[in-house]
């Protein structure tokens, strides 16, 4: 690990009951706590910045843990893990010991956070969805981005739409993907005796050990209902079979006493479970998806910004975990850890885009927080392993960047965006001034008492745009947007606009050529998105500058039409 910052202010706090030293990987631990104890929500009085319910950790590894070998869930996903930056330092901050978070904590940690210097800020937590000038996630990371520091949070695991958190316009929200799964065959072969009967049914005697050894092996169910399950696990028990899975409409009483490592199927799920094992499948399971309980937009607080702005690996990711709660509970006598754990959710995926941008970070300390998210959307894929659009993992329908945003992080790409969308603070406060709140509102979440409306436009140089419409035959059917973008690649370039768009809309862009001499240089452009008459609740569509040395910069066009 390389040394710790000369500028880091931090500090590992120790306790009372459970003091422990910094190292060069974890330069910073603390507790904040006193506005739950205050409150009465909890009975623990610790003081200690040790993790002991496990999610800290496991979003702290994801983020930036090094490389440890041998990794598993009790041998699941086994192999060697490694956070995205694994030579970025680690700061945790512990806001709660349980479930209920004072919002008090969240203010004292992340103010801490500021001043001891922190590059990127990860919060996998959240709170009810309120105006900005209310949601103190939102009003401390304001603060932190006037400091350079970029701010990335978990959308939320509502589900459905309107229903992301965290999605003010300064910070990175984050929804979650699932991952590309890995065949079972890979480690652990299945094996299914197809064009012999007896050994489909797992017959007594059937099986061949030199065929099943070290085998997971599928048994058919025995319509006859001559064969039980106990017979058959005993025939794979006796050709020292890895495990069985067994096809049944009912699962018998004592199943948990068998002799083998089981699982238990309806017989209606034999059919894909043998297609799978003998790699009958015409194609790959789509992936990534996005996940079921991610939370979509349309963003409730201000649907003119799409959130989520990305989405991540974030179901059953391996990460490490606190070895001091159970992971699975077998019973009242027994309870197993782990130091690693598969946990699902959008806080899983948001330490993994913290993590690409400290990578960011490193490689250009120059950008902006707002240069990094746009050099995360930009890059983004839309397009999953089956060359499809991104699909939903509930209907295995096309999904819509009201569901993943601007798309799947691709870390790779993100380092050459080619342009960037950037904002500065005044940009920001530009933004609050457009949205008519009052003084008293404008102070709680700007946190100053002076500041300064500019008088020219208030369109915000986001990397995605939203024009939503009415359906009232009165109504505008056209708006216009205006953004400025930054050359981040070559000095020479010339960059042509594409508009890809879906029925119901159509997007003009003027000029449709920008040409840049410089590297840093700015241009500006105009961009027109009408709807048509018979336009769908949602259409969506992409606004692609794409230059001579194959940088395509996409950015999504979402028309809402309520």
């Amino acid at each position: 690990m390389p040394p710790i910052p000369s500028r880091w202010k931090g500090k590992c706090q120790n306790s009372t009951s459970s003091p422990f030293p910094c190292n060069r990987k974890l330069i910073g631990a603390q507790t904040f706590t006193k506005g739950v104890q205050a409150a009465g929500k909890t009975d623990s009085l610790d003081d200690s910045p040790r993790d002991f319910v496990g999610p800290g950790t496991h979003t702290s590894s994801t983020a930036a843990g090094n490389h440890v070998p041998g990794a598993s869930q009790f041998g699941f996903a086994k192999g060697t893990a490694r956070g995205i930056a694994p030579r970025a330092h680690v700061a945790m901050d512990k806001v709660s010991s349980g479930t209920y978070i004072a919002d008090s904590d969240i203010l004292a940690a992340m103010d801490q956070a500021i001043a001891d210097g922190v590059d990127i800020m990860s919060l996998s937590l959240g709170s009810e969805q309120t105006p900005y000038f209310q949601d103190i996630i939102a009003i401390v990371s304001l603060s932190a981005i006037e400091k350079g520091i970029v701010v990335v949070c978990a959308a939320g695991n509502d589900g459905g739409p309107n229903s992301t958190h965290n999605a003010a316009p300064w910070i990175t929200t984050v929804g979650a993907g699932t991952l590309i799964e890995v065949s079972l065959r890979q480690d652990t072969p299945l094996y299914y005796g197809k064009g012999n009967p007896n050994k489909k049914l797992c017959n007594n005697g059937a099986l061949n050990e030199s065929e099943v050894f070290g085998k997971v092996v599928i048994c058919d169910c025995d319509n006859s209902n001559r064969l039980s399950i106990f017979y058959q696990a005993e025939e794979l028990a006796r050709v020292r079979a890895l495990a069985g899975i067994f096809m049944a409409d009912r699962t018998p009483f004592g199943v948990d006493g068998l002799s083998i490592p089981s699982l238990v199927l309806p017989t209606s799920s034999g059919a894909l479970t043998r297609k799978y094992a003998i790699g009958a499948a015409d194609e790959a399971e789509p992936a990534p998806q996005v996940a079921e309980f991610s939370s979509k937009g349309p963003d409730p607080i201000n649907p003119n910004i799409l959130k989520p702005d990305i989405i991540a690996p974030g179901d059953q990711v391996l990460a490490a975990f606190s070895p001091l709660r159970e992971i699975i509970g077998t019973g009242s006598n027994y309870a197993l850890t782990s130091d690693y754990a598969l946990l699902p959710g959008t806080s899983m995926s948001a330490p993994h885009v913290a993590g690409v941008a400290a990578l960011l970070k490193a490689v250009h300390p120059e950008w902006s927080p707002a240069a990094i998210r746009s050099a995360l959307m930009t890059t983004a894929d839309t397009i999953d392993n089956n060359g499809t659009t991104l699909t939903n993992q509930v209907t295995d329908l096309p999904g819509t960047p009201l569901d993943y945003g601007a798309g799947h992080i691709n870390p790779n790409k993100t380092m050459n965006p080619g342009l960037i969308y950037d904002i500065d603070w005044q940009g920001y406060v530009d933004f609050l001034c457009s949205l008519g709140y009052n003084d008293k509102e404008m102070r709680a979440i700007l946190r100053k008492s002076q500041w300064n409306c500019s008088q020219e436009g208030t369109d915000l140089n986001y990397p995605s745009f939203v024009a939503i419409f009415s359906q009232n035959a009165s109504s505008p059917i056209v708006k216009n947007f205006t953004r400025v973008v930054t050359n981040v690649g070559d000095d020479q370039s010339i960059y042509q606009a594409t508009a890809e768009t879906t029925h119901g809309m159509s997007v003009r862009v003027e000029p449709a050529t920008l040409t840049f001499t410089n590297k840093y240089q700015k241009q500006s452009f105009a961009v027109s998105v009408q709807m048509d008459g018979k336009a769908p609740p949602v259409a969506y569509g992409y606004l692609k500058w794409i230059d001579q040395n194959n940088h395509v910069v996409s950015s999504p066009v979402v028309v809402l039409n309520f």
